[in-house]
């Protein structure tokens, strides 16, 4: 497929914003959203929008792509700096007893506080700023005098009108660098606007503010840079701690010609105005940068709110690291074969048994081994006719490699060998001799300057060392490969053998340009296949020859890495860069020691980490990369903030604090942990090789977050939360639970995530799920808060929260999910009520209404554009209402998609589902590789090799119905074909279901190309299905609003075997194992107490002898409850496997005013009744509108439809009879009217020992209908079916048209074939030429 035009983009806003989808990908009305700004970036070619923190309205059709990726610099280095010295320094080095409380004032009392948890004895204690010193730096040049200086001015105050700072009230200036303030310091406090403390000057370490530092390795001492103190670290350091605070500051040199700085500590600790700077957001570091967290889990005493090995921020404290930012992560833009090569490498080596020539005939333009064989011309004379036969069956062109196996001269002929050295260009083969080794790589027909040759004499003493001939050559899409041959005697014994492989350094084709990649760096593949497993690291190596989108790797990949848009989805892997010029490490041991989990972990876990608190003053990241960061420890990971508030303008910082372009590898709990915070931006940020939930936020209270095209892959489980955990873990972990229960691995536990969005009010916005051990992306349900935020919201709140912007999101080879959208947590502590863990997984709905308010309008959650593929169990998954998916791309999935209800009634009102403008493809050209963890392989539909998802026989399903109502409009389906081993069909069911499945189901304008080969299966008995004979697997059905999917018009489709459905103008399908028929259908809601365990018989009058029997759910419920589908305005008999309950109610849902139904129930002949009508308000659970029944005379006068509430009870018989008729208009997809549930409760009164035995039909006989379907006529050809876009792409503005070409091959010919074209499709017209 080609790009052929770009369309709209979307808007996209930090800051709790949202966005307007573009008007080119018609999304439901429902996603009318509304925007808070506060960043507007460009695109590339665009011209630049207003600058950060400006305000900027976006119209739905503006042609705007607001992305962070490229927004423009405010300035640039100014090349000036200080030579300032630190001779005015007052240094005290105290050495410090055990205990004792060193001198200073509160600054000295501060580092006391610190100093009694560091280990006992010989721990220093260096101070930099103490109150009073005096610097020889005063005389450099103040904050007015860097005013004057325009690539310097940004940060002494708003200017005045002569260009000189204005200070506002209170204000103090520091006109020496060293000398404390006349007054003491203004204590912190919260302000409306935050601005970050700064130094003159886009490039803070050019700052004449500043002071050279070279502390030295001093790994016994505790430094405390203090009041007065602004350094400018120049050379590595070492230290036990580093405190900075009151004001002080440290500044890491930018040389970038001079040597790396590295900062060693146990912890850094920034606080009260104490600022640590590498670089800045307008001037990145150029240089590179080490800050390395060094000790055991063991060593030292934690530090109170931060614990050990970390960089802390307190209140007041800064933050900024800004390196180089490189592209982060990028789109393969070609396939990655395994070896580099589309048909892979090629290898092989003989030792004994292969005496005489063996050759290999390759493709050239492909690198394909087409032809192989040995021929033993040192025995056999005929062998050589044999040889020349073969030859002269290849094409010429073709590549020959040739080598000799122990000996091949003896009965070599001279034709022979002047046939190859004419054939072949060989020099040596008409002097070849007696076991002497040979080898040649050339072209068939080509002469000796187109062949490699090398040869060895054969001696006798058993070790010739091996001839090599090796050449290179370049396949049709312009990969370099090698292909070698070798022959030779190494200690008696013959060796030869051949290789085809890809030349070294294979390039990679990119979808954008990544010239700021360098030789060194290192990157990582996503995989494309069910396993994460198949991710994979690379070297770059230098390339000049290299364009700006590619680059060079070192190495040879395992796997298939795909780099198209395949059948209509875009499985291209994401490739991400590793390395930062600025990294933050954690020193690691050599294995895992003491209480580190270490029955899970064979290595040390115990990483550095970075936590934020509430208050700090500013924090910014970018360009950074984290390796080794994180703990198995609650609170400890690579990036946290912690109850950190609002962190936007919300909260006052006048800069939105953000994390962008950082690279978080290797790590050993999480990514990034947003805790209590809000506000958020967190931008082209990797997360790679983690254990536990990846980018997290943790109590359900956090909002207004944006995750900006950030990647995740190669999600690992952890230890800490019981999601977090793996079955082994979850077994073993049971310190939390209540006495001896043991926990359900796959309930309780397993669900750990890439994404793990503990609050819908989030934003996802082009991000990528590349490989979890469970879920791409997981919207997960707090009924309330938890943990420290316990009480910030009520009960529910986060369920009825309305989605944030989700959009152009991809989640691929996961195990579960790509997305999940449902369940919670436990949010009460184990008891023996409950005996889980607290915050293990557990149920939840989603229902989002206006305001987070049930009582108000609901609110669509819209999904748009997302891709999921090659996820081993669900595409997607989502349980609710309303939710709706649009422009999304399903392909390779076990089950592309699956929607679930709100939940069952009467507790579930009445929502809906819908998947719209989207494309389903079972079993796509991505064959997938072998290894890595894929743990089924077999053959496809097509009888090609291929992985496969959850096992070789499991049922294949693109769209799947759980209850419903769901509903599926302008859907594409392709490649839906069932094998010998396993059914796969476009629409399917979920299996082992016992819940009930609405009419309402419907779907229209789906086109199901040819490739399709069962488009719809109701399942039958076996594996997988167990005996198909649960309530909902019986009371399947859909209705096919426009014969798109039956070729019936208004059609409805259920089971073959529900005669509940059936009328004699049906139609049976089957291979669908199914039935089509026409009419009108609802649901009877049954509710029965006292006894609530009984089977129910529900059967239609005219099919009597064919009874539906339903099992009826009660999970938690006072009553059993059973939904059968129904045809309206007909007669149905109920009875039961018991005695009748003494309570029944009677629910019609689903009907529309004036729909009846005529029902019997089967009582004992001795039974009293009392019958009441009312209408049940489901929020409220009140009733109101109660009518009593009477009794009628005759069972006519009952059922006559005069509109009076009447009952009979045939005593002969044992049936009552009632009419139940919905006298109340209902809206849309609600169950029930405005006005509430309608309902018939029948009150019993039996009498121990009373036969409850009645006739099967008591209803009049009618002679049955002729037999032939009834059915509007056929639906015509639907031009208007389908997804419209031909391709779901990462890239939506850009559009695709299809290409056909058919080009000839030999065996084309052979056949007579003479038709070659290429066919180029456009939404108008097709070419064919």
């Amino acid at each position: 497929m080609l790009p052929l035009q770009k369309g709209p983009r979307l808007a996209v806003l930090h800051g709790g914003c949202r966005a307007s989808a573009p008007p080119s990908r018609s999304c439901p009305p429902a996603a009318h959203w509304v925007s808070e700004p506060t960043l507007m970036p460009h695109h590339p070619g665009e011209k630049p929008g207003k600058t950060f923190g400006s305000e900027q309205r976006v119209s739905p059709g503006a042609d705007i792509r607001l992305s962070w990726r490229d927004r423009p610099r405010l300035g640039g280095a100014s090349g000036v700096n200080s030579a300032g010295t630190a001779s005015g320094w007052k240094m005290d080095i105290n050495r410090e007893a055990e205990g004792r409380q060193p001198s200073g004032g509160a600054a000295a009392s501060a580092s006391a506080r610190g100093a009694r948890q560091l280990p006992k004895g010989g721990v220093q204690t260096l101070r930099l700023g103490a109150a009073g010193d005096r610097t020889t730096a005063a005389k450099s040049k103040t904050c007015e005098a860097a005013a004057e200086d325009p690539a310097r001015r940004t940060c002494c105050g708003k200017q005045g009108a002569a260009g000189s700072p204005a200070r506002s009230p209170g204000e103090q200036r520091w006109h020496q660098v060293g000398t404390a303030p006349p007054a003491p310091p203004v204590p912190l406090r919260r302000r409306r606007c935050r601005r970050a403390p700064c130094l003159a000057g886009p490039c803070p370490d050019a700052s004449p503010l500043l002071a050279p530092w070279r502390p030295g390795s001093h790994p016994r001492r505790a430094a405390v840079v203090g009041r007065g103190a602004a350094l400018r670290l120049e050379s590595s350091a070492a230290f036990y701690s580093l405190d900075i605070r009151d004001g002080g500051k440290v500044v890491f040199a930018d040389r970038p010609h001079g040597p790396p700085i590295a900062l060693r500590a146990r912890y850094i600790l920034i606080r009260d105005g104490g600022e640590l700077r590498v670089g800045s957001e307008r001037c990145p570091y150029g240089s590179r940068a080490t800050i390395s967290l060094y000790g055991r889990a063991t060593e030292g005493a934690p530090v109170e709110g931060f614990g050990r090995k970390f960089v802390g921020v307190g209140h007041g404290g800064v933050l900024e690291l800004h390196g180089r930012r490189p592209r982060s992560w990028t789109l393969l833009d070609k396939t990655l074969f395994p070896g580099g090569l589309r048909r892979g490498p090629y290898s092989s080596e003989k030792r004994w048994g292969s005496r005489g020539l063996n050759v290999r005939i390759l493709d050239a333009g492909t690198a394909r081994v087409l032809a192989a064989g040995r021929f033993d011309t040192h025995l056999h004379p005929g062998e050589c006719r044999r040889l020349l036969a073969f030859l002269a069956l290849q094409s010429p062109g073709s590549v020959v490699a040739a080598a000799v196996g122990d000996s091949a001269a003896r009965s070599l002929t001279v034709e022979a060998r002047r046939l190859l050295r004419d054939r072949l260009g060989s020099r040596f083969i008409a002097r070849l001799g007696y076991r002497q080794p040979w080898a040649l790589v050339g072209i068939l027909g080509g002469d000796q300057l187109s062949a490699v040759e090398d040869k060895r004499e054969y001696r006798g003493n058993g070790t010739t060392g091996l001839a090599v001939a090796q050449k290179d050559f370049l396949t049709y899409d312009g990969t370099h490969f090698t292909v070698t041959a070798f022959s030779g005697w190494i200690r008696g014994v013959p060796h030869n053998g051949f290789k085809v492989e890809a030349s070294k350094g294979i390039i990679l084709h990119l979808v954008d340009e990544v010239t700021s990649w360098l030789p060194g760096d290192r990157i990582v593949i996503a995989s494309t296949d069910y396993s994460m497993h198949q991710a994979e690291e690379f070297n770059l190596l230098p390339c000049p020859e290299c364009k700006s989108n590619q680059v060079k790797i070192d190495g040879s990949p395992l796997y298939l890495h795909i780099g198209e848009i395949i059948d209509g989805v875009d499985m291209r892997a994401e490739v991400g860069l590793l390395t930062r010029n600025i990294l933050i490490q954690g020193e690691m041991e050599d294995s895992c020691y003491g209480q580190n989990q270490c029955q899970f972990f064979p290595f040390d876990t115990f990483g550095g980490h970075i936590k934020i608190l509430r208050n700090f003053s500013s924090v910014h990241m970018s360009g950074v990369e984290l390796k080794n960061m994180g703990q198995q420890i609650l609170g400890s990971y690579p990036v946290h903030f912690h109850l950190a508030g609002d962190v936007d303008e919300r909260g006052g910082y006048e800069h939105p604090t953000y994390l962008d372009n950082l690279a978080i590898h290797h790590c050993f709990s999480r990514c990034v942990a947003i805790h209590g915070t809000h506000g958020l931006l967190i931008k082209d940020t990797i997360g790679y090789d983690t254990l536990g939930h990846c980018f997290f936020l943790e109590d359900g209270t956090e909002q207004r977050n944006t995750f900006y095209h950030n990647l995740g892959l190669l999600t690992r489980s952890g230890t800490i939360l019981p999601s977090d955990r793996n079955e082994a873990m979850c077994l073993a972990i049971r310190s939390h639970v209540y006495g001896n229960y043991v926990p359900v691995p796959s309930t309780d536990c397993m669900a750990v995530s890439t994404f793990w969005i503990a609050n819908p009010n989030n934003n996802l916005i082009e991000n990528a799920a590349a490989g979890a051990q469970d879920v791409g992306i997981w919207y997960i349900f707090h009924r309330v808060p938890t943990g420290q935020s316990e009480g910030e919201y009520p009960e529910g709140q986060a369920e009825h929260t309305p989605l944030g912007v989700f959009y152009n999101n991809r989640a691929h080879s996961n195990f579960k999910a790509g997305l999940f959208i449902g369940k919670g947590v436990k949010t009460t502590r184990a008891s023996a009520e409950d005996p889980r863990e607290y915050l293990t997984v557990d149920n939840a709905r989603f229902h989002p209404h206006q305001d987070a308010d049930p009582e108000k309008p609901r609110v669509p959650a819209v999904l748009d554009g997302l891709i999921a593929f090659k996820n081993n169990d669900h595409g997607a998954w989502a349980r609710g209402g309303d939710i709706i998916f649009c422009n999304s791309g399903f392909s390779d999935n076990g089950i592309g998609l699956t929607l679930a209800s709100d939940g069952t009634f009467p507790t579930d009102e009445g929502s809906s589902l819908e998947v719209t403008r989207s494309i389903f493809v079972g079993e796509s050209s991505n064959f997938g590789s072998q290894g890595g963890q894929n743990s089924y392989w077999g053959k496809g539909a097509n009888g090609q090799y291929r992985t496969l998802p959850r096992n070789k026989t499991f049922p294949i399903r693109g769209f799947q119905i759980y209850d419903g109502p769901v509903r599926m409009t302008k859907c594409t389906f392709k490649k839906f074909n069932p094998t010998v081993d396993r059914y796969s069909s476009a629409i399917g069911f979920f299996m082992k279901n016992s819940w009930q499945i609405s009419p309402q189901n419907n779907v229209s304008q789906i086109l199901m190309e040819n490739s399709v080969g069962l488009k719809v299966f109701f399942g039958r008995s076996g594996q997988w299905f167990g005996n198909n004979d649960d309530d909902g697997d019986k009371t399947s059905v859909f209705h096919d609003l426009d014969g798109s999917v039956t070729g019936y018009p208004d059609t409805f489709i259920g089971r073959a075997d529900n005669y509940l459905l059936r009328h004699p103008g049906c139609l049976t399908v089957p291979r669908w194992n199914g039935v089509m028929c026409t009419g009108k259908f609802a649901q009877l809601y049954i509710q029965a107490r006292r006894p609530e365990n009984l089977t129910l018989s529900i059967a239609r009058a005219a099919y009597h002898s064919h009874p539906l029997r339903l099992q009826g759910v009660n999970r938690g419920a006072p009553y059993q409850q059973y939904q059968p589908v129904v045809m309206l305005e007909q007669a149905y008999i109920i009875q039961w496997d018991g005695r009748a309950p003494e309570d029944i109610i009677l629910y019609p849902i689903n009907f529309n005013r004036g729909d009846w139904l005529h029902v019997a129930l089967c009582y004992p002949r001795e039974a009293v009744f009392q019958v009441v009508a009312d209408i049940y308000q489901r929020r409220t659970g009140t009733v109101h509108s109660v009518k009593h029944y009477l009794a009628a005379p005759s069972q006519a006068s009952a059922l006559n439809r005069t509109g009076e509430r009447l009952f009979y009870f045939d005593r002969a018989s044992g049936y009552l009879f009632v009419h139940l008729q919905a006298r109340e208009s209902r809206k849309g997809h609600s169950y029930c009217s405005q006005q509430g549930c309608e309902r018939i409760k029948i009150m019993a009164h039996m009498y121990p020992g009373d036969s409850w035995s009645c006739d099967p039909n008591p209803f009049p006989q009618r002679p049955a209908a002729p037999q032939h379907p009834v059915f509007q006529s056929p639906a015509g050809l639907c031009r208007a079916c389908g997804a419209p876009q031909l391709a779901i792409s990462s890239t939506p503005s850009v559009k695709y048209v299809r290409i056909q070409i058919q080009s000839l091959g030999r065996a084309d010919m052979q056949t007579h074939l003479t038709s070659a074209f290429i066919k180029v499709c456009c939404a108008l017209l097709c070419l064919k030429c």
